[in-house]
């Protein structure tokens, strides 16, 4: 399985709103500095993200991105599919299999691994992200050295 750019940013700039945003909107421009993300790229992901209910924006002066949920009620599993990425290590396309008239030998382990990465996904909240982030002072992912309570 491999998680394209689209499903890693997705991620972090999430935890960027989970750090930055909890008491005011944070601006997409503002994520993107300090992520080093496309500001056109982070406006296709909250697109998405704000169809799917995870975050909300606010207009106007001051205005920008934050959760429209509590970070313990937002899987990673749940950022990763909002942005349309799949959690699977087969490289099926169809239900029958991976070659046009048959599964390959291996299409069981592959699934298999793939469910457990997905309960691995569902179990990790956002708000036990920021939590591990700050318990392993990674304070440094956060340019500014902000220093904001999980």
């Amino acid at each position: 399985m491999k998680l394209t750019t689209r499903g890693r940013y997705a991620v972090t700039a999430m935890l960027d709103i989970s750090v930055h945003g909890q008491t005011r909107p944070t601006a997409l421009a503002d994520i993107s500095l300090r992520q080093e993300i496309s500001l056109s790229y982070l406006e296709q992901l909250f697109s998405k993200l704000r169809r799917k209910g995870l975050v909300r924006s606010i207009r106007g002066p001051g205005g920008g991105y934050m959760l429209a949920v509590p970070p313990t009620t937002i899987s990673i599993a749940d950022i990763i599919r909002a942005v349309d990425e799949p959690i699977q290590a087969t490289s099926c396309s169809t239900q029958e299999g991976c070659r046009p008239t048959s599964r390959c030998i291996t299409h069981h382990f592959w699934q298999r691994l793939g469910e457990h990465l997905n309960g691995y996904l569902e179990s990790v909240s956002l708000a036990l992200l920021l939590q591990e982030t700050y318990d392993q002072n990674l304070g440094a992912l956060f340019s500014d050295g902000e220093k904001v309570s999980p």
